[in-house]
């Protein structure tokens, strides 16, 4: 009978790791954000601070040096009024040095040294000259002689205080109406002895290039007003003509800022100008001292910073438009920056998902809590899978005190653990060796060399490693050792390895006799075929015997074994490889079969396993298990590998078989099926009957 082979094996589908990734990039946690809200606050504040600082700063600044722009312009304004008020104060000193007095006692001569070119002809508009008895003698009206009879009365009385005061006067305003609104000047006529001889007196009106032209209220600018008044509040000039004569208490700006000086009652100094801001007007004032005069320029100060507060509000958008630059470049920063914190929360909130529902999930706490409950968390799981090491190394230190076989456990070729059988085998006790390198076990470096090698091409190769080496015990005695280990890489990368040893002192020596010699395969150490024929002869005698008490669901179980492509290996790497393979195969057939049978070589690259009191069940399960394991194994030789499967053929022996050689037969057949169904397959069959055998 023919039963499906068993092919393949499940394959194990692994998780994808794109979330992960992509969780690198969530959104950070809470603690983040608020520290994210706090950092463009700050760059916000900080932006919005210093925006407002150099705004105020430069409005002082423009606002100060237009301040000073307009206080220099009336100072200037009031230094040229000066200055014409003393050139026509020296034109008429220069005409009273060339008057006489012979010429005042002749009006006639008088007029015509006058009308001779003098020039103070041509500057004045109208000219008086009286003698110290009070007589007008000369009255000159542009360049015109008149009667002294038209001379106007306040000019007469300014002629006498002249004479009274004996010092020069300049004159208020005289006139009522801007057109005849002029002034006059005098200088009293002194001989040699100091006596006043008379007096001579010179009249400018006030909108004369000489004194105050109308130019002179430019420039026209809506926003600003040039005036000059007197210390009695008199509008001497102004851009409206008929402000003129008017009263500077009116004047917008400037009416309150005269009221407040007249009652503070500053002097009229020369070139000294002050400038004040009353109800949105900046007005600026300086003195003419001679004439007791005020220059005052008045400008709406709202129109004057219209152009800086446009540049202000442009200069705040600038600096909005900055500050969010600088935030977002801020936050981003702090986003990458925070990038671990973010990972870590996000960790974090994984070990607690578990155990944090409803109110208290894990994804409302801050990063601080959710770590702090997070290391609380791991510090428990740490507690609990420490007393849970313990108890395991407890249990194993049981096992290991109770184990039939010698086991040790080493890292990094420290020996760390062994079983009491090991102990005894190799004459130390545990406390002895524990902690000890494992170079003090072996009789000389190059056995310890030696499996070192073999630790580093079985890892490579198939995570293992085995060996025959040669020991040395306490006493300094010798111990042959067959050494199967296994390997690996803790967490710490540390390489830890398990080794079972096993006395093969005694096998050693039996290998030395010629009987040993003709029943084993002097490649591979196993059983030959001629042992093998007489080990299962008397095995199935002894099923025979007890056949009457035999359970009939258990028996002997034959597996026929043949490599997959061997000779492909020996083409391809050498027959010194081909015998290598043979020995590692066998080697690992023996180490999987040992507890449940017994191995030996049939020939070639053909093996036998034998499994005594087996059923045919069991022995699927464990064929199985011998073709995956073969599966995963890789040969490795001279820096080349290879993939090594096996071919495997079940029969279970009859109860009534007196010859083995159908059974032979049917394992050979099964396997040679199992070869032509694909290989790297398990295959059972049944002993056909005697006859057809």
């Amino acid at each position: 009978m023919t039963t499906s082979a068993i092919t393949g094996r499940d394959v194990v589908a692994h998780a994808d790791r794109g979330a992960g990734l992509w969780s690198q990039w969530q959104m950070p946690g809470p603690l983040v954000r608020r520290l994210m809200l706090i950092l463009l606050l700050a760059v916000a504040l900080s932006g919005t601070v210093t925006a407002w600082v150099v705004s105020r700063a430069a409005g002082e600044e423009v606002a100060g040096r237009l301040v000073r722009q307009q206080t220099d312009e009336v100072e200037l304004v009031a230094r040229l009024l000066a200055s014409k008020i003393e050139q026509s104060q020296k034109v008429l000193s220069t005409l009273a040095d060339g008057i006489t007095p012979q010429m005042l006692q002749s009006p006639t001569l008088l007029e015509w040294v006058l009308q001779q070119g003098l020039p103070a002809l041509r500057f004045f508009d109208s000219m008086e000259i009286a003698r110290s008895d009070g007589r007008l003698i000369l009255n000159l009206q542009n360049g015109k002689m008149e009667s002294a009879a038209s001379v106007d009365t306040d000019e007469r009385d300014i002629l006498l205080r002249t004479m009274v005061q004996g010092k020069p006067l300049v004159s208020g305003v005289i006139g009522d109406r801007p057109s005849a609104a002029r002034i006059m000047l005098t200088l009293p006529l002194v001989n040699d002895e100091g006596r006043v001889l008379g007096v001579v007196g010179g009249v400018l009106r006030l909108q004369s290039q000489g004194l105050l032209p109308h130019s002179l209220a430019l420039p026209g600018r809506d926003d600003s007003r040039l005036i000059v008044f007197t210390s009695d509040g008199v509008i001497l000039s102004h851009p409206q003509l008929e402000r003129v004569m008017g009263n500077i208490r009116t004047e917008p700006g400037v009416g309150q800022v005269y009221t407040q000086w007249r009652s503070e009652l500053k002097p009229i100094t020369t070139g000294r100008g002050e400038t004040r801001t009353i109800s949105d007007h900046l007005v600026s004032m300086a003195g003419v001292p001679m004439p007791e005069w005020w220059v005052a320029r008045v400008t709406d100060s709202r129109a004057l910073m219209a152009p800086l507060h446009g540049a202000q509000r442009r200069a705040w958008w600038l600096a909005a438009a900055s500050v969010f630059l600088v935030g977002l470049i801020a936050v981003l920063g702090m986003a990458w920056v925070a990038l671990p914190l973010t990972r870590l929360h996000r960790r974090a909130q994984g070990i607690l998902l578990a155990e944090n529902t409803g109110d208290d999930a894990p994804s409302r706490f801050a990063e601080s809590e959710l770590l702090t409950d997070a290391l609380d968390h791991l510090e428990a799981q740490q507690q609990h899978h420490g007393h849970q090491a313990e108890f395991s190394r407890l249990q194993l230190q049981g096992i290991l005190e109770q184990a039939p076989i010698g086991i040790v456990i080493t890292r990094n070729d420290v020996l760390e653990l062994l079983s009491q059988q090991a102990s005894l085998m190799l004459g130390y006790s545990r406390v002895e060796l524990e902690g000890q390198s494992v170079r003090q076990l072996f009789a000389n470096d190059l056995q310890f060399d030696e499996l070192a090698r073999q630790m580093r091409e079985g890892a490579a190769a198939r995570g293992g490693y085995e060996g025959e080496f040669e020991l040395r015990r306490k006493d300094g005695s010798q111990l042959w050792a067959r050494v199967v280990g296994r390997m690996s890489m803790d967490r710490r990368s540390a390489m830890a390895a398990v080794w079972v040893l096993e006395d093969i002192t005694s096998a050693r020596d039996e290998r030395r006799k010629p009987m040993w010699a003709n029943s084993h395969d002097l490649l591979t150490n196993l059983p030959n075929r001629s042992a093998f024929l007489e080990r299962i002869r008397a095995l199935l005698a002894k099923k025979a015997g007890q056949g009457g008490n035999a359970d009939s669901d258990s028996g002997v179980v034959l597996l026929h074994l043949d490599l997959d492509h061997f000779t492909l290996v020996n083409d391809r790497l050498g027959h010194e490889a081909g015998d290598m393979l043979l020995r590692q195969f066998a080697s690992l057939l023996d180490e999987l079969a040992r507890h449940v049978g017994w191995v030996a070589r049939l020939g070639g690259d053909e093996f036998a396993v034998v499994l005594p009191n087996c059923t045919a069940e069991r022995a699927e399960l464990i064929a199985e298990h011998v073709r995956a394991s073969i599966e995963e194994w890789e040969f490795a030789y001279d820096g080349q590998t290879s993939m090594t499967t096996v071919s495997i053929g079940i029969v279970v022996a009859p109860p009534d078989l007196d010859d083995v050689t159908p059974w032979l037969r049917a394992a050979d057949m099964a396997c040679y099926y199992a070869k032509r169904a694909g290989r790297n397959r398990i295959m059972v069959r049944e002993v056909a009957d005697k006859a057809a055998a």
